[in-house]
């Protein structure tokens, strides 16, 4: 606002000088707003700026050929921006604002409920007292690439109690042969039911090792594996004899079946490649040795930090913390023991 106040100070003069010194003025100014113009930096200007040009716009017919920092187009757009706003705060306020509390609850609750309309979050919301247009859940839930279809993930939760992983991982020798470990998970507690070596694999030899781990009607309901080879006709006809349905993951997606390819490599980050296998007879004692470990004492995250096994919580009063070494002596666990 100063420099609209010194424009219009700097003007009153101008009506009682020669029209020689007035031109010579605008010589030098204009100078000055060439050399000003070759600089990269915009001007900021102010709304007082901004109202001063629109007013100067109405007034004056030739105000076009005396602007230069700005183009003639954007004091139009100032002028129709202060028309806006102007009938903007003479109209009625529109919609009450939605309250961040209430738009990550939307958000949430569509993430959550995949198979949910807006009408039925907006049923949920008023037995809460929640008030809401349907309008506004539509503006705020979270939209599926496929609406209605459950994701890979939550089918994975959704089953993890009626469902097992299987897979194989190779582990190279000293005497560079290359075995093959065979795994069979229950992805409910990330308990392994069933491992294996070999060193020929065969569709015999992997249903056979199905059939060791599911004896006398213990299967569950669904087997998710890849698509393999080794998992031939005669191991699918011993998961449809134990009444397993098996689902496929797609064609090189490992994720789609991440509990065992976790374990896979907590596997080898873990043990394997901290030793030097010779063969058969020197890997299995190794992964019985790590399993043991594995069960009892591994704390993991999707377990809210327990084991397998279900491990107890030890108060203070039990006595001091041992230390005993698992695995040969790659990992430790702790416990109390009174002295």
């Amino acid at each position: 606002m100063l420099a609209v106040l010194r424009a219009l100070a700097s003007f009153l003069p101008t009506l009682f000088r020669s029209r020689a010194s007035l031109q010579m003025e605008i010589l030098a100014l204009r100078h000055q707003l060439a050399v000003y113009q070759r600089r990269p930096v915009r001007p900021r200007l102010r709304a007082s700026d901004r109202l001063l040009w629109s007013w100067i716009s109405r007034v004056w017919t030739r105000w076009q050929d005396a602007l230069v920092i700005v183009q003639p187009r954007t004091v139009v757009a100032w002028q129709r921006r202060r028309f806006h706003d102007h009938w903007r705060r003479l109209s009625r306020p529109g919609r009450p604002p939605v309250s961040p509390e209430i738009r990550h609850l939307i958000r949430r609750m569509s993430a959550a409920n995949t198979l949910w309309g807006a009408p039925r979050i907006v049923g949920e919301l008023r037995k809460i007292g929640i008030d809401i247009a349907k309008s506004t859940v539509e503006r705020y839930m979270v939209r599926g690439s496929r609406k209605g279809s459950p994701t890979w993930k939550s089918f994975l939760k959704n089953h993890a109690r009626d469902l097992v992983s299987v897979d194989f991982f190779v582990v190279p020798t000293v005497r560079c042969r290359v075995l093959f470990v065979f795994l069979v998970l229950a992805t409910d507690r990330r308990n392994v039911l069933h491992y294996n070596v070999t060193e020929h694999p065969t569709s015999d030899w992997t249903s056979r090792q199905v059939l060791q781990a599911f004896p006398w009607d213990t299967a569950p309901r669904y087997l998710l594996r890849d698509r393999d080879t080794i998992f031939g006709a005669s191991f699918r006809q011993t998961a449809r004899s134990l009444e397993m349905k098996e689902i496929l993951t797609a064609h090189r997606c490992p994720w789609q079946n991440p509990y065992v390819e976790r374990l896979i490599g907590s596997i080898r980050q873990e043990c394997l490649d901290h030793v030097i296998v010779f063969g058969e007879d020197h890997l299995r004692p190794i992964l019985a040795g790590y399993f043991r470990y594995y069960h009892r004492w591994r704390t993991h995250l999707s377990l809210e930090m327990d084991a397998p096994d279900r491990r107890p919580v030890q108060g203070r009063s039990l006595g001091d913390v041992i230390q005993m070494p698992e695995v040969g002596g790659l990992h430790h666990h702790y416990e109390r023991q009174a002295a």
